[in-house]
């Protein structure tokens, strides 16, 4: 009786509920930088949580009949503090195995996102599970009781996993990061056992806690580049690699594509975010006057924009608002009267504005995660819907190499909206996409070329080179259906494959 009065099993069944969602929340950010947080991850991550959650029930069940005492449960929460706060040291070695098998051995990103999320937190997550039976077992005075006292201690631990969910999205995340996120929760379970097992046990949150001084470790390893900024926002995670040529590069949740680029002496890229620039010259012979861009990252095209063609007005759209810090920091992007930016999501933004544009840019898509609402039927029609007459679409689609299914998606579903789609095949990984109302004429940029200053006239004159009709084949996606998660982890697969 004296273990019960210094730890009220209310509030162990509370922090246990608390750190077991909170958890949930943390791993799926914690992967996010290896396999993106498409619908796929996160199907893997509440089914490992459910499972495993229902295994400790069972195994909870049994332990609090033949061990029908305190010490016992708090020495399990113990345990689970133990293995919650090495999640994030281990972390790295786990899901660079899961990537390799994710690369190498063709499984998928699906199965290598469950092996990851299993290996992390199915067995912590059982043993937390294990809790709420074990506790109500030691509460229940009468039979005639059952009901109230499993209700109520469920429903406090209901409550205590709503907090953990907030408080790990909103608050932990963005302050501290993933990884001391789950050394807080650790060091609160820690707490609590300890106030059931006495008071020679309390140095064990401090040990926990002594944790807290490792250094955040960089999330995934920047090959020869260093990398000189990193953060956790509110939607993922990012960081900026510099290398020794001076070049910079904004990375984002998988790593695995470049989302900016800066270099000290140019704004070109020689890469996909030129063709932003010359593009447009083959449906008008005069720089755009407005232009939506949907997917901003550091503002490479925006920077771009502001050299040769500063008269235009920007809307400069993107979700994480944060990564407009990153690009005025780090990315040469400039506060001017001609750019305007929206921390905003790119289909609410197109369906709240009333402006109509020259051009629309769309770069969102990025591997292993495509907002399936952004590769939609009804998508590109509200995109049309915003243009200004002769205006166009352009959008960037990242692929694997010699991977042409989720091209020819966006093309047929692009076809759907739009009368006219070509394509620029400006690398092995990297397409443009244009959809337009007015035919797109390899000529005019030709002839408008002449006009651009040279370094800006060689990639106009290697775009019109490059242009062609669009890639046949393809099912024309819909808001209803947009398999697109699936669309993509087959490409990798695919792709894998023939590697090896």
């Amino acid at each position: 009786m004296g273990n019960r009065r210094r730890l009220p099993l209310e509030l162990l069944v509370f922090v246990v509920g608390m750190a077991t969602l909170g958890s949930e929340i943390a791993v799926a950010r914690l992967i996010a930088p290896f396999f993106g947080d498409s619908t796929i991850v996160w199907a893997n991550t509440i089914a490992v949580v459910l499972v495993a959650l229902s295994i400790g029930y069972w195994f909870g069940g049994r332990l609090a009949d033949r061990h029908p005492h305190l010490q016992g449960l708090c020495l399990l929460v113990l345990a689970s503090s133990v293995l919650l706060a090495v999640v994030p040291i281990v972390a790295q070695p786990l899901l660079s195995l899961s990537v390799d098998a994710f690369d190498d051995v063709s499984v998928g990103g699906f199965a290598g996102s469950l092996f990851g999320v299993l290996a992390l937190v199915s067995i912590p997550v059982l043993m937390l599970g294990a809790v709420s039976p074990w506790a109500i077992r030691l509460k229940l005075e009468r039979v005639e009781d059952s009901g109230e006292t499993a209700g109520r201690m469920y429903a406090i631990s209901t409550v205590g996993s709503l907090i953990g969910t907030f408080s790990a999205s909103l608050l932990l995340i963005p302050l501290v990061g993933t990884q001391r996120t789950f050394l807080v929760y650790a060091i609160a379970l820690a707490g609590v056992a300890a106030l059931g097992l006495g008071r020679r046990w309390l140095l064990a949150p401090l040990a926990v806690g002594a944790l807290l001084l490792v250094p955040v470790g960089v999330v995934k390893a920047s090959g020869d580049g260093t990398v000189v900024h990193e953060a956790e926002t509110i939607y993922q995670y990012a960081r900026v690699v510099q290398y020794a040529d001076g070049r910079r590069q904004l990375e984002l949740n998988e790593g695995q594509a470049i989302h900016s680029i800066w270099r000290r002496d140019t704004v070109l890229t020689g890469n996909y975010w030129d063709g932003h620039l010359t593009l447009p010259f083959t449906v008008r012979d005069t720089p755009p006057e407005k232009v939506a861009m949907l997917g901003v990252a550091g503002g490479t095209v925006a920077r771009a924009y502001a050299k040769y063609f500063p008269d235009t007005i920007i809307d400069a759209v993107e979700i994480d608002g944060e990564l407009f810090d990153i690009g005025r920091r780090w990315f040469g992007l400039e506060d001017r009267p001609e750019l305007r930016v929206h921390a905003d999501d790119a289909r609410p933004f197109l369906r709240k504005t009333r402006e109509r544009y020259d051009f629309i840019f769309l770069d969102t898509y990025r591997q292993p995660y495509i907002p399936f609402y952004l590769a939609t039927k009804e998508f590109f029609e509200l995109a049309r819907a915003r243009l200004a007459p002769g205006g166009a679409v352009i959008i960037n689609v990242g692929h694997p190499e010699n991977s042409p299914r989720l091209e020819q998606v966006l093309t047929a579903t692009m076809g759907a909206a739009f009368e006219h789609v070509v394509r620029d095949a400006v690398t092995g990984t990297n397409t443009l996409l244009m959809g337009s109302t007015v035919a797109p004429s390899r000529e005019r940029l030709q002839a408008a070329a002449l006009k651009l200053p040279p370094e800006l006239r060689r990639v106009a004159l290697a775009d019109a080179k490059r242009l062609e009709g669009p890639l046949p084949g393809g099912e024309v996606y819909t808001d209803d259906r947009a398999p697109v998660e699936w669309l993509v982890d087959k490409s990798l697969i695919d792709y894998a494959e023939g590697d090896r």
